[in-house]
């Protein structure tokens, strides 16, 4: 595992949540240089605990299975066969499955939410109609598309938008309401602005283009009766976990552990949900 698949590092199939895959990746490559060699540079109290991490052994096929998992639950169809013939793993999903959520996901994170509601409806249209607070997150992201396009330009198909498809739900949901609002805001200031305040500033972040997809292929997930998110994510926050209950048991735990992730995976963003929970 010491040299990945050139097929990792393409663009396309991989390109969204790639930081976080990246640095995934990263962790397994450290932890077998670990597993290989101590370091001799360990502080005395702390040998005990480099010991015992570099006495565990992973086995490669529950590493390969991890990162199939992750692939496959994250709709990367194309990068999940390669790695299963490559790794000589059952494929977990069949491939028009895993295809789907990602063409969906991938018209998110390109700004093009109608087609990923189209996509959403002919998929299943019981999974916007059951859940009314993802419908109102991809029509508040799609206004949000729509106003970024008029920036200093013509308002008007922002404002029909909002009109006849979003105020009609915000006018009975208070939480509603104010997200509205906050983007209609969007039309009053200039989006380069410096001064622009951050909680606009987030709207127009790519992360929440990033946090509504997530969403998304959570509940198509959901609703064919399979796990929300990749066993990866359940490991890391099992991870956090110990860490934490080590350093209130004043164990010999380095500090810091870094677990290698971007900081924006481990904090609340524009309501993307926090990756590592304890």
């Amino acid at each position: 595992m010491s040299n990945w698949p050139p097929y990792f590092y393409q663009q396309g199939d991989l390109e969204a949540d790639s930081a976080l895959r990246d640095h995934i990746f990263e962790q397994f490559r450290k932890r077998e240089q670990m597993n290989s060699s101590t370091s001799t540079a360990t502080p005395a109290r702390h040998e005990l605990f480099e010991k015992r991490v570099a006495e565990v052994k992973s086995p490669k096929s529950d590493i390969n299975a991890i990162i199939l998992d992750y692939l496959t639950m994250e709709g990367y169809p194309h990068a999940a066969a390669k790695f299963s013939t490559e790794a000589n793993l059952k494929p977990q999903q069949e491939d028009p499955s895993i295809k789907t959520r990602q063409e969906i996901q991938h018209a998110i994170h390109s700004g093009n939410v109608e087609l990923a509601i189209a996509g959403l409806n002919e998929l299943d249209p019981e999974i916007l109609d059951k859940n009314p607070k993802l419908h109102f997150s991809l029509l508040r992201l799609q206004l949000v598309e729509l106003i970024r396009k008029c920036n200093g330009g013509d308002i008007r198909p922002a404002l029909e938008f909002a009109t006849s498809k979003v105020g009609p739900r915000a006018s009975t949901n208070e939480e509603f309401r104010k997200d509205l609002e906050r983007a209609m805001s969007l039309l009053i200031f200039d989006h380069d602005s410096p001064t622009l305040r951050p909680e606009l500033k987030a709207l127009l972040s790519s992360d929440l283009r990033r946090a509504t997809a997530t969403k998304v292929n959570e509940a198509i997930l959901a609703r064919q009766d399979q796990r929300k998110e990749a066993a990866i994510r359940t490991l890391v926050r099992m991870r956090a976990w110990a860490e934490q209950s080590a350093r209130a048991k004043r164990l010999p735990v380095p500090n810091p552990l870094d677990i290698e992730l971007l900081e924006e995976d481990s904090a609340d963003t524009n309501g993307h949900e926090p990756m590592i929970t304890t």
